[in-house]
Parts: C-alpha cells; structure tokens; sequence
C-alpha cells in the first residue's frame, strides 16, 4: 500500500534539512532540478537514471505522423506531457507545419492529462477542453470514451512508452487512433556503470531513499537488477530500510506490485515530492536514543551528539545503528561481525569499532561488556 501524505508540517527550506541523509535519484529529465533541490537542503545524492529520454536520430516519422493528423482533422486530441507537446511543436515548426498543425487542431477538442500539459498547449496558442480526473492516461481516455462517444478519429501524443493496452481501448470503441512520439524512453548505454551502483547502494543499505518520477524507471531499475542477479536483494532492501519515493499513483504502481510501500504526495509534482521526502525522512528515519552522555541521533550516515553533527563510514554506521537498535542491550561480537562487509574476525570488529570511539569523541558512550560484547550507555 502506498502512503500519500503530505505530512504534519516542518520548517520550511533549512539548508541541514536532509544532513547524513543518501538519496538516489532515477530521473533522467529534470533530474538536475531535484539533485539541486536535494543537495540544497544537505542531501548526498545518487544519480543513476535508469531509462533517459532520446529523440529519433532524424524527425521524419514525427514529421510523417503530423502530417497524417493534419490531413485527418482528428476530433479529440489527448495530451499526456508537457515536454512532448512542446517538442511535438518545435518539430513542426522546423518542419514548415506549424501553422498548419495550430490551425488543424483549432477545432478539435483537446484534452489534457495534467496541468504541465494544458500549459503547453496553451502555449502553442491553442485551449483545451478538459483534463484528466487522475492525471493518468487511463483516466484521459476514460474520459474521451465517456464524453465523445461518437468520435470517429483520437489523437494521442505518445510518453516514452506507448501504453498499447489504452491505445486498444480506444480502438475496440471503432475510434481510428493516430500517434504521434516526439520522444522515447532508451536503456543507458552500456559503458554507463551508475545504474549497477545506484543497486549496490541499495543492496547495500547504503542509500536513505530512491526517488522515481516514471513507472517505466522503476520497471528498467528492476530489469537491471534482475540482468545482474540482484533482484532479490534488491526487492529485499527497498521493501524492509530503503524508503522508495513516488511522484504519483501510475509511478507507484510497479513499486506496490512487487510488494513495495512507496510514499507519494498528494499532488503529483516535483516540489511536493521533494518537501515530502525531505518530511518524511526527518520524521520517520531519525533513530533516537537517550543516553548518559546526552541524546543521541542518528541521520542517515551522519549521527548528533554532544551538539555535534558527525558524519560516519558505512561500517561504522553499521555498528552504530546496531547498537542504537540494541537500547543499551549488549550487542555480541559475532553479531557486529556480521554487520561488516566480507569475512570480518573479532579483531577486525575490535578495530573499527575503536575508530567508532575515536570518531564519535565521547568517553564512555560505546563500552565494552567483557567477554559478552558492546552497548550504549543508556
């Protein structure tokens, strides 16, 4: 089940908000605009974007299917992206049809899936006559199903991958259905190794959360995942300590089905994803314990003591958030061994464990019960 909240307000915008906080980031476009706005804030980022949007190495079948739809004067126009419609435009008018596409769709009904598309067809001096009750496509042409019954010919301008299951719905109604795709969703190359450590990471437990902006993003992070024999721990991680971070319902819906809660807001933009994260991770991922030594916290890869913010190495936050977990309970030896990558003996723990002591600067806070193990003092 998906969590959409937006949630009990805190302080707006502070440049600590997500301190210690790790991020992955899956977007290809935009993704500038939410690594920036993640970083402002204190977030490390990850940036791996699983599928990135290409256009065709010559506009010919986009110039081709425009002129078809001007030549079919289509009744109703479905608008799904802003970014589609925009290059849509740019093409015909490098292509000298322009004019002629605006003056073709001056009649035809345009509905719109969201607000950032009605801006665009407003922006080619066209209006529109409706949006979508979901923003999703399948509410865009249940709408068109439900309102223009007896059209005859639907435009649809394609996202990245086609839906053909909506594009069939229209077309068992005896619609003729024209497409146009002024771009497509395309793996990474294959020299681009950031996907492999985008899952590393969170195999690893080493990322606080991932965010997506499209389900075709989640579906390419799983195939990869599943190339690499890796999809298991994978699912694993992002169902039990790696928060997965949706813009919207049609994102969401890869992640639930493969038995994943992801959190999403309550609308479907950008900035309410980023204040949701940035809430959500300060309310929710913030592990807390009172000590002797005074409160102590821990924020992702960094942890509050002593009035001091000190960032950790992934093994010592390991043993740290072991021990928080523990609440002053003892923490064996073998148990924090475990915790640590590859074949770690006792020593080996010992040791980083005493660069915990040396990092953390506070006598006293981790104390070793001899011959049982490690705790707080509590």
């Amino acid at each position: 089940m998906t969590i959409v909240t937006d949630s009990a307000p805190v302080p707006g915008f502070r440049a600590d908000q997500l301190e210690g906080f790790r991020i992955g980031v899956t977007s290809d476009r935009r993704s500038e605009d939410l690594i920036d706005a993640l970083e402002r804030r204190g977030g490390t980022v990850l940036h791996a974007p699983t599928l990135r949007i290409a256009h065709a190495e010559h506009d010919e079948p986009l110039i081709e299917d425009t002129r078809v739809l001007i030549d079919a004067a289509p009744d109703v126009l479905l608008a799904t992206t802003s970014y589609g419609i925009r290059r849509w435009f740019e093409v015909a008018d490098s292509a000298g049809l322009g004019q002629e596409l605006t003056d073709a769709l001056a009649e035809t009904d345009i509905l719109v899936r969201g607000p950032k598309a009605r801006g665009a067809i407003r922006a080619a001096g066209l209006d529109d006559a409706g949006m979508s009750d979901e923003e999703t496509t399948a509410s865009l042409v249940d709408k068109t199903l439900a309102e223009y019954p007896h059209a005859t010919a639907v435009a649809v301008q394609l996202h990245g991958q086609t839906d053909e299951h909506q594009l069939s719905r229209l077309r068992d109604a005896g619609v003729r259905v024209l497409t146009v795709a002024p771009y497509r969703w395309v793996s990474p190359d294959a020299a681009d190794e950031r996907v492999g450590r985008l899952i590393d990471a969170i195999v690893a437990r080493q990322l606080d959360a991932v965010t997506f902006t499209s389900a075709p993003a989640v579906h390419a992070l799983f195939g990869a995942a599943e190339a690499l024999g890796r999809i298991e721990p994978l699912l694993d991680a992002m169902r039990s300590d790696v928060l997965s971070a949706a813009v919207g319902p049609v994102t969401a819906a890869p992640l639930e089905a493969a038995g994943i809660q992801p959190i999403q807001p309550q609308r479907y933009r950008m900035g309410a994803l980023i204040r949701l994260v940035c809430e959500y991770l300060e309310q929710n991922r913030v592990l807390r314990v009172q000590t002797r030594q005074g409160d102590l916290a821990i924020r992702g890869a960094s942890v509050d003591i002593a009035g001091r913010r000190i960032p950790l190495s992934p093994a010592a936050e390991a043993l740290m958030r072991a021990l928080v977990a523990a609440n002053g309970g003892v923490v064996s030896r073998a148990e924090l061994a475990a915790l640590l990558p590859g074949t770690v003996d006792d020593h080996a723990m010992e040791v980083t464990l005493s660069r915990l002591r040396q990092t953390l600067g506070v006598p006293g806070l981790v104390q070793t019960v001899v011959k049982r193990g490690y705790r707080l003092d509590v």
